[in-house]
Order: structure tokens, then C-alpha cells, then sequence
């Protein structure tokens, strides 16, 4: 998720720069449209500095209207959604700014974890896969591991999971996850795939498989507690 609050972050600091240079409309009707929307990005502007998120959410639906084929507007109102935790309406805007432009990487990455957030793991789990297929990203790649498995999709979840232990870079990235102490741990997402291979293992019930791709991730960080926990779920079996 903190990797999802960065972008959201870049975008929207992107976006209230490029609104301080009073970019023009992607599409213009008429000067008064064009005078319009000046004046409806300063008032944007006032209301982020004075954090009335409502009001500029309100500024930001003008501007979809009156400028349809500019997913600018519509990417930061769903960061804002996002941002807010109305995840429905992340969503839903997030979905819309894919029906404009469907190589929208921050409406890609707000979709899924919007639709995650409210449980459709079926319908977050093409936007991550898209994600990744455009970006390489491997924790995309990792969550649409996670989504596979979730939704017992195995087979699937297993050839993701190998793409990824393969991948040298995810020696070298990290996620979080949450510990006994309610701290957080960042494992290597090496690690990570390898005790969830384990998990896919442990649901087929195959014993040494899930063993083995546990005890891999324990060579690689020791201290992974999750995996600890699934060493022990593999004793009981």
C-alpha cells in the first residue's frame, strides 16, 4: 500500500505544478471554456491549500466536464478519493479514467487497490496483472500473485510466483508486513513470493513442496514471521 500512497502523492504534487503553470484545456470549446477553467484550477488550488478536499473535488468534477479527453483532472480526483479512503468512488473514477485511456498507470494502480480495498479481488486482479504487463513492476506482480491465490487460482498464482523468484530485482525490493507487535516487517519480495509459494503449497496440501519454498524464504530472512507461522502449519500436515 505505501508503494500505491507514493504514487498517489507524485501525481498529485504533479498535477497542482502543472495547474501553477495554468496548463490549457486538452480541449478547448471556446475562450469563455478556456477562461472558465483558468479560474476553476485557482479556485482548485485555494481550497488544497486551505485542505477543503470537498471543494476541490467539486472543481475538479467541473473541469472533467467541461474537458472530457483530459484524464489529468480525472487521475487526481481519484487520487483524492483515494487519499480520503472512500475507496467506492476511487474506484469507480479510477475505472472511468481506463475507459479514456487504458494505459493510465495511476488509474490501474488506484482501481486495484481501490477494488481490493472493497473485496472484488476478481475485479482488482486485471488491473494489476495490467500493471505489471506495462511496467515490469514487480509488486505488482507480487499482488497479482496474491489475487490468484486468493481467488484459488493456483496454477496461476505458482507461474506468477516463479516469474518472480526469477526476477534478480526482487532480492533487492522489499514489502511490509504486519508483525505479532503490530510493527511492521520488510521482507525482500524474494522472500515473500517463496512463503506464499509455500501458502499455494500448503492449500494443494502438498507437504514437502510447501516445506521446501518455506524454508527457502527462512534462509533468506530468518526472521520472517509469517513464514515461521506457515513452517509451523507445515509440521501440522
Amino acid at each position: 500500500m505505501n508503494k500505491l500512497i507514493m504514487t498517489v502523492a507524485m501525481v498529485f504534487m504533479s498535477t497542482v505544478a502543472l495547474f501553477a503553470q495554468n496548463e490549457q484545456p486538452a480541449q478547448q470549446d471556446s475562450e469563455a471554456n478556456r477562461k472558465r477553467s483558468e479560474s476553476d484550477r485557482k479556485v482548485y488550488q485555494l481550497a488544497l491549500r486551505y485542505n477543503d478536499l470537498p471543494a476541490a473535488r467539486v472543481k475538479l468534477l467541473e473541469l472533467i466536464e467541461r474537458n472530457p479527453t483530459n484524464i489529468q483532472y480525472a487521475e487526481t480526483l481519484a487520487s483524492l478519493y483515494f487519499e480520503s479512503g472512500q475507496y467506492t468512488s476511487a474506484a469507480i473514477s479510477a475505472l472511468d479514467v481506463l475507459e479514456v485511456s487504458d494505459k493510465s498507470l495511476t488509474g490501474l494502480e488506484i482501481a486495484a487497490y481501490s477494488l481490493e480495498q472493497l473485496g472484488a479481488m476478481d475485479r482488482a486482479l486485471p488491473n494489476f496483472e495490467r500493471h505489471y504487463l506495462l511496467t515490469g513492476n514487480l509488486f505488482s506482480l507480487y499482488k497479482t500473485a496474491y489475487m490468484q491465490y486468493s481467488l484459488n487460482r493456483q496454477e496461476e498464482a505458482l507461474n506468477s510466483i516463479n516469474m518472480l523468484v526469477k526476477s534478480n530485482k526482487s532480492s533487492e525490493e522489499k514489502v511490509g508486513f504486519p508483525k505479532e507487535d503490530n510493527t511492521q516487517q520488510e521482507v525482500t519480495l524474494k522472500a515473500a513470493a517463496l512463503n506464499l509459494k509455500g501458502m499455494v503449497h500448503i492449500y494443494q496440501k502438498n507437504k514437502e513442496e510447501a516445506k521446501e519454498a518455506i524454508m527457502q524464504a527462512l534462509e533468506l530472512q530468518p526472521d520472517f514471521e509469517l513464514a515461521q507461522e506457515n513452517l509451523k502449519e507445515v509440521q501440522k500436515m
